[in-house]
């Protein structure tokens, strides 16, 4: 019997590997990710997406898998800020159409790439953004430079359409391009405005896309929808599923949420970060693996007594910890000192700075006090945290100076530090000693 081509390419896609999208219970949603997805999120408000886009860059990074990044609504340095510490990692490329394309080769944006301090990123301008075929032929040549699977965010078609002009260039991109980024074995993400866009140009997208995800807000409740899944035999489609976002974490159990527990995943997420420790990091502590780590917190594998036992020992906390957010220490008045955590901050020069939380890891406050030291003659880049809120620091001895956007400031000894939304690009120790700083992050 003769197997036709198209049932020929159906069963081969079909044995495609599933990979995770970073986002544990959204894998259990959909089943996870298939090499060749292209990956269409319809976006209600414009920013929903977000935080699966850095959950699924994050998981790429964790599995060593190379991701380009093209961006055509944000300027580079707009958009480093958005990544954090992700961008600077050696697998991930950006290619930039926002400097050439909407920032009209400006002055103001093209300085980015005259800063030394810029080289460490993979970021390459593309000069012809306008030109849908330069771009295409442009991606396809670095993809061909990549091994294995490659992942893709394309931020995003409602600024492409802007750019280009009218939806029929973007139908024409798509249906050109999602096919062979299929054949090419890459995973893609597309992020689409939902009301920037008419039906028509929607149904066709998702007519081409393997898989269709819409996200919106109803009432000040957040709601994902899985419109379209191929080769998935699942029974979620076009069901709303209420979840919330906290940064990175994301959570479909609002019941969990609201009687204050959560799942395993997301809780040991949670505590390892806040003590600063990579998935490799904390993989080596517990004697395993980083890909079991990253299953653990993907909630695909559960771990084994003996290594919940010994997560709890080196997060020091206690294992319930690990089930609740809080614990016990609601109850509690006074913390001794050895309860306070010493965090590991690789994103710094070995001895530029040291950190310690000074309440215990498990501890859910509305606010995080740190202890921060940096020695004399010492220069930070970047700011201490990646942090979306507040931040309020009292110099304890010492004298540091540091700059937003254009303006130095310095603080010595006795003065306040508030940050609302603007966050330093550098920090300094100006002086002959030690500086020491009490910091507060603010829930």
């Amino acid at each position: 019997m003769r197997t036709s081509g198209a049932m020929k390419k159906s069963l081969e896609s079909a044995k495609k590997p599933r990979v995770t999208s970073g986002v544990g219970q959204l894998d259990q949603l959909l089943g996870g990710l298939s090499i060749g997805d292209n990956v269409v999120w319809h976006d209600d408000s414009g920013s929903l997406a977000s935080a699966f886009c850095l959950n699924f860059i994050n998981s790429s990074i964790t599995l060593q898998k190379p991701l380009i990044y093209i961006s055509f609504d944000r300027s580079p340095r707009n958009l480093l800020e958005k990544l954090g510490p992700l961008a600077a990692d050696s697998s991930i490329t950006i290619l930039d159409c926002f400097t050439s394309g909407k920032g009209a080769n400006s002055p103001i944006f093209l300085k980015f790439y005259d800063e030394p301090g810029d080289l460490a990123y993979n970021i390459i301008r593309v000069k012809e953004p306008s030109r849908a075929d330069a771009l295409i032929e442009l991606l396809y040549g670095i993809i061909a430079e990549l091994r294995g699977d490659v992942r893709l965010v394309f931020e995003s078609i409602t600024g492409m359409q802007e750019l280009w002009g009218g939806e029929e260039s973007i139908s024409s991109f798509y249906s050109h391009s999602c096919p062979r980024l299929y054949e090419l074995n890459t995973i893609a993400y597309w992020i689409m405005e939902k009301k920037a866009h008419s039906p028509r140009l929607r149904a066709q997208i998702n007519q081409i896309a393997q898989v269709v995800i819409e996200l919106s807000i109803k009432r000040g409740t957040s709601f994902l929808t899985i419109i379209k899944a191929e080769r998935r035999d699942i029974d979620n489609l076009d069901k709303p599923f209420t979840y919330w976002a906290n940064e990175l974490n994301i959570s479909f159990d609002e019941e969990k949420r609201s009687a204050g527990g959560l799942d395993l995943g997301l809780r040991l997420k949670e505590l390892r970060t806040r003590r600063g420790l990579s998935q490799t990091d904390l993989a080596k502590l517990i004697g395993v693996t980083p890909s079991t780590i990253s299953q653990v917190e993907s909630n695909l594998i559960y771990p084994s007594l003996p290594a919940l036992l010994k997560m709890a020992e080196v997060l020091s906390i206690d294992i319930s910890s690990l089930f609740q957010r809080g614990g016990d220490t609601r109850r509690r008045i006074v913390f001794p000192e050895n309860e306070g955590t010493p965090l590991r901050m690789p994103e710094f020069p070995e001895g530029s700075i040291q950190a310690r939380l000074i309440t215990p890891i498990d501890m859910n406050a509305k606010a995080e006090p740190y202890i921060i030291e940096i020695p004399p003659d010492k220069m930070l880049s970047s700011h201490f945290f990646v942090h979306k809120g507040e931040e309020v620091g009292y110099l304890l001895s010492g004298e540091l100076q540091f700059r937003i956007d254009k303006e130095t400031y310095t603080a010595v000894q006795g003065d306040l530090i508030y940050l609302g939304m603007d966050m330093p690009g550098q920090w300094k120790n100006t002086g002959a000693a030690p500086a020491k700083i009490l910091w507060l992050k603010i829930k």
